[in-house]
Formats: structure tokens, sequence, C-alpha cells
């Protein structure tokens, strides 16, 4: 079972910039599809980006990049021109099998989540 451990959140103002990096192992950078995805106060959990374990990516367009960092055994999120909209609990999952990763009833592992807050 792939650990995710979620960092990089906390608050940022409107218009800026974050990294969102979640850390696992090598084994599970190799074999595991890998996703981004969010919960705001009061809405459901929705998908926002994940990549193979090929390197395929699925993201909605925009302002989010997914990538691997196979030094830092890290997926990382990196989100531009921020908005207040953008608060919510980021998560990252993980699925053994690449399919519709975007979909939270696809993905097998958790992680914790964190929180990201964007304000003036």
């Amino acid at each position: 079972q792939p650990q995710l451990v979620e960092s990089g959140g906390g608050w940022v103002q409107p218009g800026g910039s974050l990294k969102l990096s979640c850390r696992t192992s090598r084994f599970a950078l190799e074999h595991y599809a890998i996703g981004w995805f969010r919960q705001a106060p009061g809405k459901e959990r929705e998908g926002i980006a994940c990549i193979s374990e090929g390197g395929f990516i699925d993201s909605v367009k925009g302002r989010f990049t997914i990538s691997k960092d196979k030094t830092e055994n890290t997926v990382d999120l990196q989100i531009v021109n921020m908005r207040p909209a953008d608060t919510a609990v980021y998560y990252c999952a993980a699925q053994s099998t690449y399919y519709a990763c975007r979909r939270q009833e696809n993905m097998d592992y958790w992680g914790n989540g964190i929180q990201v807050t964007v304000s003036s």
C-alpha cells in the first residue's frame, strides 16, 4: 500500500502561485497512477489532475500543472493565478490500474489532505 503525504499547503494571496507535493515511494511512482483532488467547504471532492505510471496526464485545462519528480519521489501540482475559489483541502490519491483517475471512486489509496487558503 503506497504511503501518500501532501505538503506545500498554506495561505496564498489571490493571484499568487503554489506548488503542492505528494511524497511517496519510488515503487509507487513507477507502478501507480497518482492524482490530485480537492474538496472545498460544502462541496464534493473533485479531481484536478492525475498522472499515470507511464507519464500520461489527464488534467483540467488552465491553471494546474501536474508533474513527477523522480529525484524527490513526489508528484507535484503547480497552481498559478490562484483565486479564493481555490480554497480547499487538497488530497493526493493513487490507483493501481490506470483508469479515469480524476474520478475519486476509482482511486484506491488516499493521503490525509492539506489545507490551502486563498485570501487577501
